[in-house]
């Protein structure tokens, strides 16, 4: 018996909030939809690099933010450009979190999700 990845989800409070951003900060387009009665999940891929999608999952009813715990998940890329990256990141306002010793960093969606920035190995 064997698995692969499919997708990771993440929870959204303003689905075209979220999706403006994943697609200025990482280049991420939507792939495909569902629409539901009373939510709607959107997949974005990365452009064919990789067949693994990111959920955004919007309850329509739902106004209050997420609970994140302690935030200890994250969502881990790779970029061609680390410095063009750090750089647009940084004009973002994003960036949440970095450790250039170690080549990485981390951005921070609109409903506070991290995602790890690393450079192509």
């Amino acid at each position: 018996m064997n698995f692969s990845f499919a997708h990771n989800n993440f929870n959204v409070l303003d689905l075209e909030k979220s999706l403006a951003f994943y697609r200025e900060a990482l280049g991420f387009t939507e792939t495909h939809r569902l629409e539901l009665p009373g939510f709607t999940l959107v997949y974005l891929g990365d452009g064919g690099r990789t067949p693994h999608e990111l959920e955004l999952t919007w309850l329509k009813n739902r106004k209050e933010p997420y609970d994140l715990g302690e935030n200890e998940f994250h969502l881990a890329v790779r970029t061609d450009d680390f410095d063009a990256a750090h750089a647009h990141h940084q004009a973002m306002g994003c960036i949440c979190y970095e450790n250039l010793a170690m080549h990485l960093y981390f951005i921070a969606d609109p409903d506070g999700y991290w995602i790890e920035i690393l450079p192509q190995k």
